[in-house]
């Protein structure tokens, strides 16, 4: 890993180490070369996904009507994403939607795709999403600016990002009926709430933080150099707001089951996208508090070979339980997908149907 994002310093490496002993991964993949070159761009990892998703499709390209795209950071300002990726994919004229979050417009995008359908307004349409967080990690982007310490090392706020992210892209082709061989997933409900009423900023890029924390545009600065000194172009995690967003998350989940919309025992499939096995050990003693732990046999997660690709997380996590051949029709599969940024949570209930073959 640091021989593509680069070595900043020993010292650097060795808390690198203990990030990774906390997030448990193991394995992860950039769209850059160890010198840090690359072809690629978001737009162009979200295209490849839109290609891989029509080249096993039983629809033909011109059928789709609607794009949706999401991301955490777009190669550009302007123009947004899903003209960006439309450009690329090669797709005819369509509509298209730009969803840009975190992990969360990931859910967004496939119930702005799932709406689109139920409407009657088009008979198939895509929801993507596609990140390239490593480009921001090599030492470049930390050289002459406030981020870097003298001693070569990174607050924890930067550091913990660097050792998490992942670059890829997936999603999913959405239809107003099943496909005619094989299994497909039926969207029952999506369910997405912001809390941003509660919770400053915990996720940021773009901004300049004061000594007292309050968090200033990189625009108002007085030059693009200061910005950047500043530290305004880097991925910042506040680790300790994150955790006190983790009951408030969980606190969704007991609220759709007291509404009825899930039912904890029937549950076959719990694809919950976290950033990290510390994460996940606590969310676990939670839920086992609460009363509404699904239990760990359920849970199905690619992190630990994947690492965390942000909005495209949702989406490899649908498609790896569809390649893994565990699915059944009839089964009912719940996402979880909470986000850090200003505190969303989204939650999906899918159920497994076959195609009439």
């Amino acid at each position: 890993m640091a021989d593509h994002i680069g070595r900043l310093s020993e010292r650097c490496e060795r808390e690198g180490r203990l990030a990774l002993r906390q997030n448990g991964i193991r394995s992860r993949h950039y769209a850059m070369d160890a010198n840090g070159r690359t072809d690629w761009t978001v737009a162009r990892l979200a295209a490849g996904a839109v290609a891989d998703i029509l080249d096993r499709a039983e629809i033909d390209r011109s059928r789709i009507g609607y794009l949706a795209t999401a991301t955490t950071q777009n190669d550009i300002m302007v123009p947004g994403l899903a003209s960006l990726v439309h450009g690329e994919s090669g797709l005819p004229p369509l509509e298209v939607s730009s969803h840009q979050s975190v992990c969360a417009s990931s859910m967004m995008a496939l119930k702005g795709a799932a709406l689109q359908i139920s409407a009657g307004e088009h008979r198939a349409a895509l929801a993507v999403g596609a990140e390239f967080a490593s480009r921001y990690f090599r030492p470049g982007h930390y050289a002459e600016t406030d981020t870097l310490s003298a001693d070569g090392t990174l607050p924890r706020d930067a550091a913990f990002l660097r050792w998490t992210l992942s670059d890829g892209a997936a999603g999913v082709l959405v239809e107003d009926r099943p496909a005619g061989r094989g299994l497909s997933l039926a969207i029952d409900w999506i369910s997405l709430r912001s809390f941003a009423d509660r919770f400053a900023p915990c996720m940021t890029g773009g901004a300049m933080a004061g000594a007292d924390g309050t968090l200033t545009p990189w625009s108002h600065a007085d030059t693009i150099g200061d910005a950047a000194r500043r530290g305004a172009f880097q991925l910042r995690q506040d680790m300790d707001a994150l955790h006190r967003m983790l009951p408030v998350w969980l606190g969704e989940l007991m609220r759709l089951v007291d509404e009825g919309r899930v039912a904890v025992d029937e549950v076959d499939w719990f694809l919950c996208h976290f950033s990290a096995k510390s994460l996940r050990e606590e969310m676990v003693r939670l839920a086992t508090r609460a009363g509404c732990m699904i239990p760990e046999e359920r849970w199905f997660t690619n992190l630990y070979e994947k690492g965390n690709v942000g909005a495209a997380s949702p989406f490899l996590l649908i498609d790896d339980l569809l390649r893994s051949g565990r699915l059944r029709a009839g089964q009912r599969i719940l996402c979880a997908v909470p986000e850090s940024g200003q505190c969303i949570m989204a939650y999906a209930l899918m159920t497994v149907v076959e195609g009439p073959q």
